[in-house]
């Protein structure tokens, strides 16, 4: 058996704890609500985005998202995705690498009642794999509410800012949770892990990067400031910053946003069930979906205009990203080639600046999902100014290429598909796929077991 990996608290061991973390626990109180829930397993399907847009593999080489990056599904495979995505790796103990404890964070109601039972210090010290048999339930209603609360128990589900990082980030841009309207509380309570973060200090904790502000602006200026990289890419050079999933930021400085349309009033609307009762709807997916229900309640098209005018802004956003990306792949090509040439640290200094805020610019845009719907205004901007970024990066490298004696156009290696990229990269994918199933055979089962075990799973 292999072993390490139960350090956490003994105290789960006995009880799970003031925070119920185990959804099911909450079928028979909030039967509409779980049901509705239960249904974003429905939203199954995987869309291997590397594979759709093999440039990423170039964009994020030398970062684990370059191995794989599967399109997001239904709050229902938040444990599976991370689980098997190859990102996180193939640990064989609670000490392996290559990714830290804070990768837990948005996925589970178990991150918060282990704050809870142990605070922050004890839950992100250590590897991603300590947690394995502790995180075990899917993203659910502790994640957003008090489920300790005797109101919960009393069927009046509080909503909760579960996540103690996140409540100091809201107060850092001046929003008390306590003090906000339930409509500000309700998108207040998504923002929790819809945002952009970043790992900070020797044990990497999770923190916003809002103390300048909530646009891409401010938080490349706040990034730049503290000379904060997620990594290097090993062609570039360029220190990078992976953008996460700012849907809160973007959803702010959109329309919607503006006029206080909240994420629940699009993703989670009020519906009736067969018995003529009003409850929340809990299935979160595309408000197009449930039109009667959601944007109805605002809009005056039909559904098809309504649809037609979300696909254009799409069209659009993803017709410039693409501009955006074909730059990028050039200029880190390029910026090689003037390493390669001899290019000195001095030289190559402004032209990495460049690449750094046009990479951080795009994938800012892109990894907001639902920005055609929450803020296409935004997106569109943010992608021009990345094109201009990447394109003064690319104006300086022939500049200074041209002085090493390199006049010829830098050749770029067959990316056309996500397999050709990784091995133009160097990465032994079947290396880390066998590796990974290898783990997800042996070492999952194992922290399902303990999970049980302790009373952390119910099944």
């Amino acid at each position: 058996m292999i072993t390490g990996f139960l350090s956490f608290s003994a105290l789960a061991a006995e009880a799970p704890g003031k925070i119920e973390a185990r959804n099911e626990t909450f079928s028979a109180s909030h039967p509409d609500q779980y049901q509705s829930w239960k249904a974003t397993a429905e939203q199954s399907e995987r869309v291997d985005a590397l594979a759709a847009d093999p440039r990423l593999v170039i964009l994020w080489a030398g970062y684990p998202f370059a191995k794989d990056y599967n399109k997001p599904r239904g709050h229902a495979f938040a444990m599976t995705d991370i689980r098997e995505t190859l990102r996180t790796g193939a640990p064989k103990t609670a000490e392996d690498g290559p990714l830290p404890m804070a990768c837990w964070s948005c996925k589970s109601p178990d991150v918060a009642r282990v704050i809870a039972e142990q605070g922050e210090a004890n839950y992100f010290h250590g590897k991603w794999a300590r947690g394995g048999p502790e995180i075990v339930n899917d993203l659910g209603c502790a994640d957003c509410h008090n489920t300790a609360s005797a109101d919960f128990a009393a069927g009046k589900p509080m909503l909760t800012l579960s996540r103690p990082y996140a409540d100091r980030a809201m107060q850092t841009i001046g929003k008390s949770f306590d003090k906000a309207g339930r409509f500000e509380q309700q998108s207040m309570v998504c923002g929790q892990c819809h945002v952009e973060y970043y790992f900070e200090g020797k044990d990497k904790a999770v923190k916003f990067p809002w103390d300048k502000g909530t646009t891409v602006d401010d938080m490349e200026a706040y990034y730049d400031n503290i000379a904060f990289s997620d990594w290097t890419n090993p062609l570039s050079k360029t220190p990078l910053l992976k953008a996460q999933h700012p849907e809160y930021e973007t959803w702010s400085a959109g329309m919607h946003g503006k006029n206080n349309v909240t994420c629940i009033d699009c993703h989670m609307p009020k519906v009736q069930n067969a018995e003529g009762k009003i409850y929340t709807e809990h299935k979160i997916g595309n408000p197009l979906d449930n039109f009667e229900h959601t944007c109805k309640n605002c809009h005056t098209q039909d559904k098809a205009s309504l649809e037609a005018v979300v696909a254009k802004h799409k069209h659009d956003i993803n017709e410039i990203k693409l501009k955006v990306e074909d730059q990028l792949v050039h200029a880190h090509f390029e910026a090689k080639a003037a390493w390669d040439a001899g290019a000195t640290e001095a030289e190559m200094k402004p032209i990495l600046t460049h690449i750094r805020h046009a990479q951080w610019r795009w994938d800012f845009a892109i990894a907001s999902h639902g920005i055609h719907m929450h803020a296409p205004d935004v997106a569109l901007r943010i992608l021009g100014t990345a094109l201009d970024q990447a394109a003064q990066a690319r104006t300086q490298l022939i500049r200074l290429l041209a002085t090493k004696g390199v006049t010829h156009e830098i050749a770029l290696p067959d990316i056309s598909t996500k397999e050709k990229a990784q091995l133009a990269m160097g990465m032994d994918m079947p290396k880390l796929n066998a590796e990974k199933q290898e783990f997800l055979k042996t070492v999952v089962p194992q922290w399902d077991e303990q999970a049980k075990k302790a009373g952390l799973l119910s099944h």
